[in-house]
């Protein structure tokens, strides 16, 4: 009966609205009163899960891709994608999603991509003859690129939680990645392809050049993480560090899109942000210490081994549960509540904690792409000025091409292992 409150209290309060974090922490508290259990409780659960020196990225990474979008960033990004592959049919949709799996790269979230690159690239396709909707679906759907291609905040969640690391985390998102991409574009110019979408003029090779040179700062810090990180040069920590101390650098000299006026917002900006997400991390802890005192996840656990034990069975039920949740939960309180308990069952039948922990965050990164509560679709939606019903509508392609990634990712191990077991053994 306390736990059907428990997820009572909950959907109600989703419904009504609320913040997740404030949905998690209210029916957990509703939990405690009934059951009478010392509200002493709750602070320390709270400080529990944030309690941990890998978690220290989370600020570190925001900082830096706050600094890089503020930096110009996203606008040079953009024009050297634009520059390789403008001239081709739908070239705009085709540098969109370039845009996205560099820019996502350095942000590494996908509602700060859908935010940036659509500000810019929705408007400006509209205006060179794209459908509307098609831009909005365009930049939602390769908006979750972003948390799969190393740096990744899900990405160090996941590595927190199952206890691995944080670099092979980030190495087995670049292959997937990358096929997601790639997936994305074939479907865009198929698209534009049939409906006639437009293309723009064929850059020159000094023009290629030159964008190349102007987004070449860009690109490198993504290099730098990964290359500190395996290289031993310093920990996931470490890098968000030196990733934010070189954003500031290039921004406010390189690109010159920072001043010292603008600094003081951007760092409240990265306050906010860490500190909302600390504070999801700390209530989600909460909620998944009460479904972990009930046993829930060993019932889950139990009742996805009783309907069968072969893996390409529960493969595609762990998506499934993944696919579900994904499209009503926020991302990282879905991976602490329901991450240690899939992982028992994922490792029960054979997979390694490292693949199916990009499993689970290419799942609910796909969610926030899917109603009701798809939080890309509504930033798109906002942006466009668009009912999200027609933004749904016109992501379905795009759905379908991320679902076949997502199978041949579940079902080929080495497509997220081979990177990772190479480079650090």
């Amino acid at each position: 009966m306390e736990i059907a409150i428990l997820f009572s209290v909950f959907l109600v309060l989703l419904l009504l609205g609320m913040p997740i974090a404030f949905a998690l922490g209210i029916s957990s508290l509703s939990y405690l009163l009934i059951e009478g259990i010392s509200l002493t409780i709750v602070p320390q659960k709270l400080y529990g899960g944030i309690d941990s020196f890998v978690l220290l990225c989370i600020p570190g990474f925001v900082l830096a891709g706050n600094l890089m979008n503020v930096g110009n960033i996203t606008d040079h990004i953009i024009r050297f994608c634009n520059a390789l592959v403008g001239h081709v049919r739908g070239g705009l949709g085709l540098a969109n999603v370039g845009g996205s799996m560099l820019f996502g790269g350095i942000s590494g979230t996908a509602v700060a991509d859908a935010a940036s690159i659509g500000s810019v690239m929705i408007p400006g396709m509209a205006r060179a003859g794209y459908d509307k909707p098609f831009a909005a679906a365009v930049t939602a759907a390769s908006s979750t690129i972003g948390p799969i291609i190393p740096p990744s905040v899900p990405m160090i969640i996941v590595g927190s939680l199952g206890g691995v690391s944080v670099g092979k985390m980030f190495l087995a998102g670049a292959i997937p990645g990358l096929l997601l991409g790639v997936a994305m574009m074939i479907t865009t110019y198929i698209l534009a392809v049939r409906r006639g979408y437009p293309r723009e003029r064929r850059s020159s090779l000094k023009e290629l050049l030159k964008e190349g040179r102007s987004a070449f700062w860009a690109l490198l810090m993504t290099f730098i993480i990964l290359y500190g990180i395996i290289g031993g040069l310093f920990t996931p920590t470490e890098a968000s560090i030196v990733a934010s101390l070189y954003a500031f650098v290039i921004g406010m000299f390189v690109y010159k899109g920072l001043n010292w006026r603008n600094l003081p917002q951007i760092i409240v900006d990265t306050v906010l942000t860490s500190g909302s997400l600390m504070l999801l991390v700390g209530l989600a802890n909460l909620f998944g210490w009460i479904l972990t005192s009930q046993q829930i996840p060993q019932l889950i656990a139990d009742g996805i081994l009783n309907i069968s034990e072969k893996p390409i069975v529960v493969i595609l039920i762990l998506n499934l549960i993944l696919l579900v949740v994904g499209s009503f939960m926020e991302t990282i309180a879905a991976l602490i509540i329901l991450f240690p308990a899939l992982l028992g069952v994922a490792t029960g039948v054979g997979m390694d904690p490292i693949h199916f922990g990009l499993m689970a965050v290419l799942n609910l990164m796909i969610g926030l792409t899917t109603p009701p509560v798809g939080v890309c679709l509504f930033v798109v939606s906002g942006i466009g000025k668009l009912p999200m019903l027609r933004v749904a509508r016109a992501i379905l392609p795009f759905l379908i091409c991320n679902l076949i990634v997502l199978l041949l990712v579940s079902y080929i191990p080495a497509l997220s292992l081979w990177l990772p077991n190479l480079l650090m053994e």
